[in-house]
């Protein structure tokens, strides 16, 4: 998997489902911060990429 990969996400805040681009170069486990579209409050995205599958999880919970 190398190419950018599409992924959804709901916001911790508000509920709504989110998509976001995650790019596997960044390593198999990420972490980032993405403000939801909605409501624009910061979700923290814990991502982990299967490269034998092709799969990306996307967990997020609220910036401390």
């Amino acid at each position: 998997m190398t190419e950018a990969k599409s992924g959804s996400y709901h916001c911790v805040y508000c509920g709504e489902s989110n998509e976001t681009v995650v790019d596997p170069t960044g390593g198999s486990r990420q972490v980032y911060v993405e403000d939801c579209t909605v409501c624009c409050r910061p979700n923290v995205l814990r991502i982990l990429i299967d490269p034998e599958n092709d799969s990306i999880s996307i967990e997020s919970e609220p910036e401390s």
